[in-house]
């Protein structure tokens, strides 16, 4: 038997046992240290509008846990063709991009054990969602007024238009419903920064595992 499966076994939710962040004497264990062991390696998927902060808030949980790798679907992409990505979009236009987009998520999600950035628009694909839903998909919700104060000045390719509020507002509506798939939501306000979105996502994707046991747990539930 695997001792690190009889490990992912016996974690339980941090959050909901708070003896298991304290250590010893002032120290205290970090939920993230104790996620993954509770996701026995399925990787997590960050969505969400360009600006939301699915690159940072990523590299902060995969820096945290320790033993998962941080991944940029849109940094791979860069490296993977020797361009920017506005580069890329004026050359192939959005729908080339997206097709190569869909290349490389379906190459890393072949991988385990790892935190997962993707493009804003990469849910709109329905083909990309069969690869998002092998593991657990998390979904920043922000406003377009605070992406805006983020990103503004930029050469995103999308928002070279005369109103890039309206547009960002257009593509928000647009791509919605399919944000709404998403496993967990994080509705992030102005005055939240990194370490504290971050945190809330732990609890939350602890309290999702809590409410979606894997197979072995529901066999043991039943047995008892």
């Amino acid at each position: 038997e695997d001792p690190a499966e009889v490990f992912d076994q016996a974690v339980e939710n941090p959050f909901k046992n708070p003896d298991l962040m304290k250590g010893d004497g002032d120290m205290k264990i970090d939920p993230a240290r104790l996620l993954g062991p509770r996701l026995q390696g399925t990787n997590l998927y960050f969505i969400g509008m360009m600006g939301s902060g699915k690159s940072a808030i990523g590299d902060v949980i995969a820096r945290r846990m320790g033993n998962y790798n941080f991944l940029d679907t849109d940094t791979i992409i860069e490296k993977a063709a020797d361009m920017t990505i506005p580069e890329i979009f004026e050359s192939e236009g959005e729908e080339g991009f997206r097709g190569v987009e869909a290349q490389i998520l379906d190459s890393v999600h072949a991988y385990v054990r790892c935190v997962i950035s993707t493009g804003g628009g990469l849910v709109c694909r329905m083909q990309n969602w069969s690869k998002l839903q092998t593991g657990i998909v998390v979904w920043l919700d922000v406003a377009p007024e605070v992406i805006m104060t983020r990103i503004e000045g930029t050469d995103r390719p999308l928002l070279q238009t005369d109103d890039p509020l309206q547009t960002l507002k257009n593509l928000s509506d647009e791509r919605k419903e399919k944000y709404e798939q998403a496993d967990i939501r994080i509705e992030v306000t102005q005055d939240m920064d990194e370490e504290k979105v971050a945190n809330e996502v732990l609890k939350q994707i602890h309290d999702f595992i809590d409410d979606n046991p894997p197979a072995w747990k529901k066999a043991k539930a039943k047995a008892q």
